[in-house]
């Protein structure tokens, strides 16, 4: 075996600083996106559109629902620019898209389509939340040295 076979990189070996580099920017390129989507999703509700209101009504479980709704909206899109915060914010707004599937398939008729978008929304949140697990762990770490 030949010096030059020894010391190749392996399948197994740490990731490129370009490669690190890039994850980085795909991760913040989506944050970004995500944020001014999910700030937008919350305005309607928050300033309650008439359509909105329908539609929580139609959920049957009032209007505080469609106020918490839109909050966590809100701040899961200002903690996702945050960066100490943004892999809780993504976590957030996965649990925010589980009860938008759960609602799209069983409370609102005719939605098992969105239910397919909410999905789709809540693998890329948990893909981001995986992205800035360093982040959050330093933020429970640093909450539970608090405690």
């Amino acid at each position: 075996m030949t010096t030059a076979a020894l010391s190749a990189p392996t399948a197994t070996a740490r990731p490129t600083a370009s490669r690190r580099r890039a994850v980085t920017v795909a991760l913040w390129v989506g944050q970004l996106a995500f944020a001014a989507m999910f700030a937008f999703a919350a305005t309607p509700k928050l300033l309650g559109d008439p359509t909105t209101v329908a539609s929580f009504n139609e959920i049957g479980l009032g209007q505080w629902f469609r106020y918490l709704t839109g909050a966590c909206e809100l701040a899961g899109a200002v903690g996702l620019l945050i960066p100490r915060l943004s892999g809780l914010a993504a976590l957030g707004l996965a649990g925010v898209m589980v009860g938008a599937t759960v609602t799209n398939l069983f409370l609102l008729p005719g939605m098992a389509a969105a239910a397919i978008v909410t999905v789709i929304l809540c693998a890329l949140f948990l893909l981001i939340a995986r992205g800035r697990r360093a982040e959050t762990r330093a933020v429970l770490a640093a909450v539970s040295r608090r405690t």
